[in-house]
């Protein structure tokens, strides 16, 4: 039998970090985009992000040439992926501090969330 172990504050920042990348990856991914919306919809991701517990600060940028170049030439838009998203968030639980982020990863061809280092 196991002696149960306690999770840190560190640690229980880093999972709540995890959890609202992760959120606005599959909540957001996929949404119709354009020029003309693209503004707005980075409002609306950390506005929408901003209100869940625990977190102190969001940004988000979606890579507008990514956009420029994916629009479908009949219907002027595109959608949402996560490729062209760049997020940076700050959690704080309790006395834990944690900076995590979302970008994309060209070397590897994938958006990866990860916690950034304490400098």
């Amino acid at each position: 039998m196991s002696s149960k172990q306690e999770i840190s504050t560190r640690e229980q920042a880093a999972f709540e970090a995890g959890i609202k990348l992760g959120a606005l990856y599959h909540q957001f991914v996929g949404a119709p985009v354009n020029m003309d919306t693209v503004e707005s919809l980075e409002a609306a991701i950390q506005k929408s992000i901003s209100v869940q517990p625990f977190v102190d600060n969001i940004s988000v940028s979606i890579n507008r040439r990514m956009i420029q170049e994916s629009l479908n030439d009949t219907f002027g838009y595109c959608e949402l992926q996560g490729r062209m998203l760049s997020v940076q968030l700050n959690v704080i639980y309790e006395d834990a501090r944690i900076s995590a982020k979302l970008e994309y990863d060209e070397k590897m061809g994938y958006p990866l969330m990860s916690i950034v280092p304490k400098e």
